[in-house]
């Protein structure tokens, strides 16, 4: 049997704020400038030494969906980083669908940019270890909170409410503190809200969606109608693998031993005879630690065959090399909160508008599956909604989440886990995030009708 270890440290509180947002990827940045825009005393920490999350982590491109059925669908600053990021040649927006092409290294830029334009204090290489919570009517010194009374300390089911009072994050600096009147999570796993003991979804008797590592090749011939095709996602409606390659792959796959696979999809990086591949794929729990370094070992792996295997059989790739393999792999599913509302499938697909809608989505649901190379995909009729109580919980008063935490049942989540709908969850979560701050009030408490006005005056299409 192995032995347990207590610890006990003094740990210094090293900043204060009114709104922390914790994970830097697009749900994460986004809401970071959106709270410090709104006048908001902001810090955003991440455990890489950069911004942008899965897309520049794990090279996951295109960024979609931003436009449907020939309207935008995600706007505001997410729309503004965009533009920005195609301005400065790192970015090609591909119409009519929206779905925006791009290299990793100017949109690690970028992000950085707009993020110091708006004075969001960074605390980058920092990797969040915990966090402090008490019961809402105690405050720091033990005494009962002026503005909160004891008979609202509780949500109509009998939950005691909770308040978060600082995070715990860990550096080269050593173990240290941050405080915040309001926190965000943007984690992609939901790990402030487990440290915190927010309730989660219940598993609903599927497995998760598997890990792939996208990889990038560069001597690609981008010239011949194929690949031309296969790197621009621009057709609504289609599945934009590459159908050729997919029926070789096939055809091959007992006689050269391939790997698990889905797609391929394929997709410029604005580069000459450069593209990034996703085609990788394996089942694990990636907060399972040991299951995903194995996971991520298997992954590395199959990256390489898969590069060989192009090279020696698809006439494409027979100049191609491999130039880099995603920092970690890329996930699609893990923990998701269970919120004041959970978005439904039928209601995602239905595209009902609540009345607190705060942001949208118009992905396909995009249902990968672990073993053999297939995907169930579902395309909307209509762009759909998230409401603002899937981003929050009933027992935590100020903690919101954005991104692929939000409350949601795995058929909707399978849309709303994609980059664009992160973005756009993350604008009014930091906005949110603000506004509950400066008005010092709980989240369940939010002016929705302020909120969605704030929303829709910066470019929101809700």
């Amino acid at each position: 049997m192995l032995n347990s270890i207590h610890i006990s440290k003094d740990i210094q509180v090293v900043g204060e704020y009114d709104v922390i947002v914790c994970g830097g990827g697009p749900a994460g940045f986004i809401a970071a400038i959106a709270a410090a825009r709104q006048g908001a005393k902001t810090a955003l920490v991440e455990r890489y030494g950069f911004l942008g999350g899965m897309a520049t982590i794990g090279f996951v491109n295109p960024l979609s969906v931003f436009t449907y059925n020939g309207e935008k669908v995600v706007g505001g600053i997410a729309w503004e980083f965009i533009e920005r990021l195609q301005q400065m040649g790192g970015g090609l927006i591909e119409h009519p669908l929206g779905n925006v092409a791009f290299e990793p290294e100017h949109y690690k830029l970028m992000c950085q940019r707009m993020v110091l334009e708006a004075g969001v204090d960074l605390y980058m290489h920092s990797y969040l270890s915990g966090c402090i919570t008490e019961d809402e009517k105690r405050a720091e010194d033990g005494k009962i909170s002026d503005d909160l009374t004891s008979d609202r300390t509780s949500d109509r089911s009998g939950t005691r409410r909770k308040v978060i009072r600082q995070i715990i994050i860990e550096n080269k600096n050593g173990t240290e503190a941050l405080s915040a009147k309001m926190f965000i999570d943007c984690t992609g796993d939901a790990d402030l809200a487990a440290m915190a003991g927010v309730e989660m979804q219940p598993d609903e008797g599927r497995p998760l969606q598997p890990l792939s590592s996208y990889f990038i090749l560069g001597g690609v011939n981008l010239d011949t109608p194929m690949m031309q095709e296969a790197i621009h996602h621009n057709r609504q409606g289609v599945n934009c693998h590459c159908l050729a390659v997919r029926e070789k792959l096939l055809a091959l796959r007992d006689r050269l031993d391939i790997p698990e696979f889905g797609g391929p999809w394929f997709c410029t990086t604005l580069q000459p005879g450069v593209v990034t591949v996703n085609m990788s794929r394996t089942s694990a729990n990636a907060c399972d630690n040991r299951e995903y370094t194995k996971a991520e070992c298997r992954l590395r792996e199959d990256s390489f065959r898969m590069a060989r295997i192009l090279k020696e059989n698809v006439e494409e790739f027979k100049d191609s090399y491999l130039i880099n393999l995603s920092i970690q792999a890329g996930i699609r599913e893990t923990r998701r909160i269970k919120g004041v509302h959970t978005v439904t499938g039928e209601e995602y697909l239905n595209a009902v508008r609540y009345p607190d809608r705060i942001s949208r989505g118009a992905h396909p649901i995009d249902i990968h599956i672990g073993s053999g190379a297939e995907q169930n995909i579902t395309f909307l009729k209509t762009p759909a909604y998230v409401p603002f109580r899937a981003l929050i919980t009933p027992s935590h008063t100020n903690f919101i989440v954005a991104g692929r935490c939000l409350s949601a049942d795995k058929t909707a989540f399978a849309s709303l886990r994609v980059q664009a709908s992160c973005m756009d969850m993350g604008q009014a979560a930091g906005m949110a995030a603000a506004q509950c701050a400066a008005a010092e009030c709980r989240v369940q408490d939010t002016d929705i009708s302020r909120l969605q006005e704030r929303l829709r005056a910066i470019g929101s299409t809700i």
